[in-house]
């Protein structure tokens, strides 16, 4: 995509650490990720802290023009929050409710480095993905190979028989942000659901990502 065309995703969730990391290279990262929405006049759809990474992200692209979605549970708010907050900042219950409310907010995911809360938020829309709940690209910007062992465990999988050849194509990977966001514009879903889209759409599932908003 050249110079400041608008892209396919309105909006891009990213999940990523409420740490910085050890390593520069990983702010960096968060920054060129926010560089490149911003270029692209996407919009950012992220867990509403400001610390760490996403701190940096949800800085870059409110500085740079597009709007902030911050959704944060109550609980985490003493923990996630610094200082003043960017954007809009949405309130949810509980951990559930705010990867719903992200999921059905956004286009497309990503995931920088992050611990345990950003791999299962990843993990969770990979399944969703499966299972045919949502057709959405989800992304890793692979800093400096920090998620090498988590792609080569999905190959094994793979190999083991645990998981679909086709389902393993949900995930796509590239070490820079213009790599991996190219690779979601094109993305086309090439795996077998498990169920049918429209099959998850009953009331028992409450708001998942598939419901329309209310206007």
């Amino acid at each position: 995509m050249e110079g400041n065309s608008r892209s396919k995703f309105h909006r891009v969730c990213v999940f990523c650490g409420s740490n910085s990391g050890h390593r520069n290279v990983f702010s960096d990262a968060a920054v060129e990720l926010g560089n490149e929405l911003v270029k692209r006049k996407i919009n950012l759809v992220y867990g509403g802290g400001s610390v760490g990474l996403m701190g940096l992200i949800s800085q870059r692209v409110y500085d740079g023009g597009c709007h902030v979605l911050g959704v944060i549970p109550r609980a985490l708010m003493p923990l996630e929050i610094s200082g003043e907050t960017v954007g809009e900042v949405r309130i949810v219950s509980d951990m559930h409710e705010r990867k719903a409310e992200m999921a059905r907010e956004a286009d497309a995911f990503i995931a920088l480095p992050g611990g345990y809360g950003t791999m299962e938020e990843l993990l969770e829309m990979i399944t969703w993905s499966q299972l045919g709940i949502h057709k959405k690209p989800v992304g890793l910007l692979n800093v400096d190979g920090y998620y090498d062992s988590l792609l080569a465990l999905f190959d094994n999988g793979v190999k083991e028989g645990f998981i679909r050849a086709s389902a393993r194509s949900i995930v796509l990977s590239a070490p820079t942000a213009k790599d991996l966001l190219e690779k979601m514009e094109k993305y086309n879903p090439a795996h077998e659901h498990v169920a049918p889209q429209e099959s998850w759409k009953m009331e028992r599932l409450g708001a998942y990502p598939t419901q329309q908003n209310p206007q």
